[in-house]
């Protein structure tokens, strides 16, 4: 007997095998089988989804738990355009911490106000406690001088603006987060994330880096896990400052590593340890990307995270330590530095089945294409960042560079695979609104950006769910409806093969199941 058998669908079961079903059934969290093979076995429930459309549950390949979840609940300045409603927030957000503490403020955006904010501007409304504005690209801040004298003195320099490593200096000084606090902002959000038909994430850095927010931060997830509270699958990638030099056997050859030699794959179907998460530069929204040629308009280049050298050698340890590596690269320029730090690592120790990643692949010239595939590296990108953003990123980018933003065609006619993914807090997290956009290109204003990169929506789907899946090493259990496979699946309103492609992002998500459980529904 079956527990579940879906019946009267549209399913689109991404499996080329068996592309389109109508009956699906589901036994202990898998799925059994599809039409003829179940429409006439018992079960204990039937749903009758009238026609709705049925797909594998959405992936999404690069996202920020921790960070969303405390950032919802966090005194944010967005949408302030002047700098007088910036400091109203603050000073209110002040008020309600006691002397000397630290105080939290989201939602901070230079280009909002034409400028950065300054130390001194805060340190009006600071009334001595220690302010803490987190920039919304996750890359840079601004803090006020009580910060600033607990940092070193070149980080005044800035004048209250703190980008990537200055940054990370700053957040090491207000962490840590406690673990009960961290896991109710993770559940926050992972079910925010079921509303939209996601039902496993990778989580892109925990522990350490720019956005880690405490060195036990995997045991906030395992509490959630252990006490049945974990809305969705998660695959956690460990910063890559979390490794350590080991003493290991000579034959290992392994120089550094997490403690007990923990790598990618550990773990079970809702909980495992994914890629070693390794940072080379910045974010084009802070301007700190890493690029060939100046930002348009403006005379630098960004900036790396690290000298080029620690971190290609970071690269290599990782590799060298049996990691999938997940390199965030965002400019072309720190492409170039990813992809040559990855080839070094395969000459050092051929693993063809490493499956590394590079996260963002943000500007990629034409003659890296090519260099992606040579090397068998999956390119995880955010295609929301240019709805969302598009307009600003095309004029910094300039004419010339800004059809090399966040690839489509151009990785999948050179056979590079293409994952998608949200990098929720930074922007829109819904995975339909990306496939809208992967296939149309166009900003919300409706500009056109790089329109040649536009794929078909079979190629974007595939993005958000088998290539998903395969990026995380999950190909034998997600990614498509196939017989053997979780029962993990979003019911939709309606096909996005069919519709309009600019009502894609419109379309209604009214179920979500997770291990063939209904665990969201829109009439909830």
């Amino acid at each position: 007997m079956l527990d579940t058998r879906l019946t009267n669908a549209h399913i689109l079961t991404m499996d080329p095998a068996h592309p389109v079903a109508h009956d699906l059934g589901i036994w202990q969290g898998r799925i059994v089988g599809l039409d003829e093979a179940v429409t006439a076995l018992p079960a204990r429930e039937v749903i009758d989804l009238q026609g709705a459309t049925v797909l594998p549950g959405f992936i999404d390949s690069h996202v920020h738990l921790s960070w969303a979840g405390l950032k919802a609940s966090t005194p944010t300045v967005a949408p302030c355009t002047r700098v007088e409603d910036v400091l109203a927030v603050v000073a209110e957000a002040v008020a309600r911490k006691p002397h000397g503490a630290w105080v939290d403020i989201a939602g901070y955006d230079q280009r909002a106000l034409g400028r950065h904010l300054t130390a001194a501007e805060l340190d009006k409304v600071s009334d001595g406690r220690k302010v803490f504005m987190v920039h919304d690209s996750g890359h840079a801040c601004v803090v006020n001088t009580a910060v600033l004298d607990l940092l070193p003195a070149e980080a005044a320099e800035g004048q209250g603006f703190l980008a990537e490593s200055a940054m990370t200096a700053a957040r090491r000084l207000r962490l840590p987060y406690s673990q009960e606090e961290l896991a109710d902002a993770i559940e926050r959000v992972g079910r925010e994330c079921l509303s939209e038909g996601i039902t496993a994430a990778a989580e892109a850095g925990i522990g350490g880096g720019l956005l880690g927010h405490s060195p036990v931060e995997l045991g906030a997830y395992q509490l959630l896990r252990d006490r049945g509270r974990l809305p969705l699958r998660v695959q956690l990638m460990a910063a890559s400052d979390t490794l350590k030099p080991v003493a290991a056997h000579t034959a290992d050859g392994i120089p550094r590593s997490l403690d007990l030699g923990l790598r990618t794959g550990f773990g079970d179907d809702w909980l495992s340890i994914g890629a070693l998460k390794v940072y080379t530069d910045g974010g084009m929204m802070a301007r700190t990307a890493a690029l060939t040629s100046p930002y348009h308009g403006m005379e630098h280049t960004g900036e790396f995270q690290d000298e080029p050298e620690r971190i290609a050698e970071t690269i290599v340890a990782g590799h060298l330590a049996g990691w999938q590596l997940a390199v965030h690269a965002i400019g072309d320029r720190a492409v170039d530095l990813a992809l040559d730090s990855l080839e070094r690592a395969q000459r050092t120790r051929p693993r063809p089945g490493a499956r590394h990643r590079v996260e963002h692949a943000g500007l990629v010239r034409p003659d890296q294409l090519a260099r992606f595939a040579a090397l068998g590296v999956s390119a995880v990108i955010q295609p929301n960042f240019l709805w969302s953003f598009g307009d600003d990123y095309a004029a910094v980018m300039g004419p010339d560079r800004e059809h090399w933003m966040y690839r489509g065609r151009g990785f999948l006619d050179h056979g590079v695979t293409l994952v998608g993914s949200s990098d929720r807090p930074v922007t829109d997290g819904s995975p339909l609104r990306a496939i809208q956009f992967m296939v149309e290109r166009a900003s919300a204003s409706g500009r056109p950006i790089g329109p040649d990169e536009g794929i078909d929506v079979d190629a974007a789907l595939r993005a958000y769910t088998v290539d998903g899946a395969w990026a995380c090493h999950w190909e034998d259990s997600a990614g498509s409806l196939t017989a053997g496979k979780r029962a993990d699946l979003v019911v939709l309103g309606d096909d996005p093969r069919r519709v309009e492609t600019s009502r894609i992002g419109d379309i209604g998500v009214l179920k979500t199941f997770v291990n063939g459980k209904e665990t969201w529904s829109s009439a909830a």
